[in-house]
């Protein structure tokens, strides 16, 4: 085929390689997991010497998303997320998450996803699918994320309430903390040294002596004191930092110590015990270990304590009866610490399907679906605002369409009439005033179908209205050889000058709505923006917060209405400046057609003694009127009319 004359090797390479993109794309069609999901976005997990290099065993992990506007689409999303759906390399397989914070008005998101069976030194795909408007159809088990030897998990999310369990055990909190917004992960929880937060006893808490267990938290502390204490059971264990330097105490036995964190720094501490040797791990690194047992527990848990106890930010604590191994810590401190090591271990793929294809969502459509949720924090006197510029859209909308359509009309018409009037122009008297129908017809030089299309044209009109002074003026036959004097010319192009002014008036008609929506939307718009500033500062100054996440909504939504005041004004704008020049231009036309008509006039129907017959012999209806006809054109062929 390629050596065909209707092929050449070009056609063929070409042929070739639309089959070869046809046929992967019937695979990848084939292997979408729901087709009512319009698009999805590759991870890997990569634990290779070019990503998070981990050469330890990992396993199952919860691994944390961070969503935000530079690698993902919130806008193809359902504004809360619910489309969001997590599936294995397979594209089979659903994968259990819970999602922590989905801000789409801010383009941020915190996302758990659980991922199986990572394994050290290779790349593990999973993918995101979103983009179906419904939101509905197969969902994991948020509560099976974490594994059963998993006992607890905060992430201290909550505001005003106690930290709840993210596991299905449910070991809840005694009382609410203070939370610390823009932590390691979201909102985090602070420990003033004012007061333990205590997690009761329970069976999913209780160790037998020897077992295995792992905490692993992030910290930070804001003041280096001796021996304060993190976390606590009463039979016998201490976790926390001496002077900034973890430590694990077991009944007396404590982990020796090593260099110091600085305070005000974020750091990944784990603390794992099993076959009778506690470690302490830093940011995934071994720090120190000590030959000893977990001891019996059964009792309370204690977080913080009073004025000697660790001081300081704490974030998504997890408890385990598992002695979790070094590259699942690792992978835990490296991935969730968001860190330019975290971009290379956990790796976002460019999207696929309408959204990363190019025929569904774009960057475009994602801004201006914004809109919609800097509208839900508008307040009244804005939609007020909005309501009065959208009316205004409308009518200048409304108008300017009605006008272009009208102008088409009138200039097709004036195009039309200026045709036909080029060959009565050029003798007037060749057509019969005293009949109506013959001057509405330019002596019978137009059809129906060409009247009806003069009918809009202004040319027509004012030909019409000059036609009949002149009838008038010519008294229907009784004075056509007197002509007509210089002050009825005058007369007539008073009443031509007339009829101009009435079409300037109609061509003009409605064009105060296009000017009320220039001049008026920006500004009521303003007064919007302005009220809705004034209404966010008097809250926030009543209500004592001054962050962004409360100033923020109400300013963009302030500014909506600035926005749609301005968008009614410019299309207003260019629309009256365009109509404008049409209609400046028609009525040019009809002042130089009023000149040339005068002028007209003024050559063929000038009175007597001035040249020529007024009226030709064709129109003369009487013998009384070609006697004088006869005798004028004798007086007009003697020697003495010529001089």
């Amino acid at each position: 085929m390629c050596h065909s004359k209707y092929y050449s090797p070009v056609r063929a390479a070409l042929l070739c390689s639309f089959l070869l993109f046809s046929l992967t794309g019937v695979r990848a069609e084939e292997s979408w997991w729901n087709k009512e999901w319009g698009a999805r976005k590759p991870f890997t997990v990569d634990a290779t010497a070019q990503g998070g290099a981990i050469t330890e065993p990992i396993g199952t992990s919860v691994v944390l998303l961070r969503l935000h506007q530079g690698n993902f689409n919130f806008a193809a999303s359902r504004e809360d997320g619910s489309d969001i759906r997590f599936v294995a390399a397979d594209d089979k397989t659903l994968l259990p998450f819970q999602i922590e914070k989905y801000d789409s008005l801010m383009n941020e998101a915190f996302i758990w996803v659980q991922v199986p069976d990572i394994k050290p030194g290779e790349a593990t795909k999973f993918f995101l699918y979103f983009s179906n408007p419904e939101g509905t159809g197969e969902l994991a088990d948020a509560k099976t994320t974490y594994d059963p030897e998993t006992a607890l998990v905060y992430r201290f999310a909550e505001k005003g309430s106690a930290p709840s369990d993210a596991t299905k055990n449910g070991n809840a909190a005694d009382k609410a903390g203070t939370p610390s917004e823009g932590s390691m992960i979201g909102t985090g929880l602070r420990l003033l040294g004012q007061g333990p937060i205590t997690i009761p006893a329970s069976e999913s808490m209780n160790f037998a002596a020897g077992d295995p267990f792992t905490l692993s938290a992030w910290v930070k502390t804001t003041a280096l004191r001796p021996n304060a204490a993190l976390f606590t059971r009463e039979e016998g264990l201490v976790i926390g930092l001496d002077e900034g330097k973890p430590y694990v105490d077991i009944s007396g036995k404590r982990t020796p110590a090593g260099e110091a964190i600085a305070a005000d720094v974020w750091k990944h501490l784990a603390v794992v015990s099993a076959e009778g040797k506690t470690t302490v791990y830093l940011d995934g690194e071994v720090y120190g270990s000590v030959d000893a047992s977990l001891p019996e527990l059964k009792g309370a848990s204690i977080l913080g304590g009073d004025s000697t106890a660790f001081v300081g930010e704490i974030d998504q604590l997890e408890i385990s009866k598992a002695a979790r191994g070094a590259g699942f810590l690792k992978l835990a401190a490296v991935s969730q610490s968001g860190t330019e090591k975290a971009g290379k271990l956990l790796v976002a793929g460019e999207a696929e399907g309408s959204e990363g294809g190019g025929g569904g969502h774009s960057g475009a459509l994602e801004h201006v679906m914004l809109f919609g949720d800097i509208a839900k924090n508008m307040m009244f006197d804005g939609w007020i605002a909005v309501a009065v510029c959208v009316v205004m859209l409308f009518a200048a909308g409304f108008v300017a369409v009605q006008k272009w359509i009208n102008l088409g009309k009138i200039e097709k018409g004036n195009k039309e009439f200026q045709k036909h009037w080029r060959n009565v122009a050029s003798d007037l008297t060749s057509m019969d005033l005293d009949d109506p129908e013959a001057a509405k017809s330019l002596g019978g030089k137009l059809g129906k179908k060409t009247i009806k299309l003069l009918s809009d044209a202004p040319l027509y009109y004012i030909y019409h209205v000059g036609s009949e002074e002149i009838r008038h003026r010519l008294g229907k036959g009784k004075n056509k050889g007197q002509g007509l004097s210089a002050r009825s010319i005058q007369a007539i192009r008073a009443a031509l000058d007339a009829a101009l002014v009435h079409e300037h008036h109609r061509l003009n008609k409605n064009i105060v709505y296009l000017t009320v929506s220039i001049a008026g939307g920006p500004y009521v718009g303003l007064l919007g923006t302005v009220v809705g500033v004034m209404i966010t500062f008097a809250v926030i100054a009543k209500s004592g917060e001054v962050e962004v996440n409360s100033i923020a909504p109400g300013i963009a939504s302030a500014l909506l209405a600035t926005t749609v005041g301005l968008l009614v004004a410019i299309p207003a704008l260019f629309a009256y400046s365009f109509l404008n020049t049409r209609i400046k231009s028609v009525i040019g036309e009809m002042q130089v057609f009023i000149d040339e008509f005068v002028a007209k006039i003024a050559e063929f129907y000038p009175p007597p003694g001035e040249g020529g017959l007024p009226v030709p012999i064709r129109q003369i209806r009487s013998p009384e009127e070609a006697a004088r006809n006869e005798e004028a054109l004798r007086g007009q062929d003697s020697p003495n009319a010529a001089k």
